[in-house]
């Protein structure tokens, strides 16, 4: 048996039909004063490109800079490419996400590798010769 999704005792099917006031009624107190500020112009322009891509008349993907938005219910199901500093990360929306930001999956920092201490690096190195 399949569990069924649910975010704070809502079943998918019902986030879906929500308008956004009531989803901001949902979300944690961080997102949902976010979202009550309103959308930046920026936001407003990609929510412009999800309507038009869920309507059927936009046939590219999304590609967006904006990772600062907060995944909301109008952008279920949807592939959108997030910019991650050097190139854009293909990111597919799904429940889990919502009420959290779009950068928080694409992460933008490498993980640190070192490699050998360099000359000089400790006592001991400044004895071995440099040939």
């Amino acid at each position: 048996m399949v569990k069924e999704f649910t975010y704070r005792g809502k079943t998918l099917d019902e986030i879906k039909k929500m308008s956004l006031n009531e989803f901001i009624k949902l979300v944690p107190a961080r997102q949902a004063r976010s979202l009550r500020r309103g959308f930046t112009d920026m936001q407003k322009r990609l929510l412009e490109r999800i309507k038009e891509t869920k309507s059927g008349k936009n046939k590219k993907t999304i590609k967006t800079h904006c990772r600062n938005m907060i995944i909301i219910p109008e952008m279920l199901d949807l592939m959108i490419l997030v910019y991650q500093g050097k190139e854009f990360v293909p990111v597919k929306i799904e429940p889990e996400m919502l009420g959290h930001c779009l950068g928080e999956f694409t992460l933008n920092r490498k993980r640190v590798q070192h490699s050998a201490p360099g000359i000089g690096a400790t006592r001991s190195s400044g004895a071995v010769s440099v040939k």
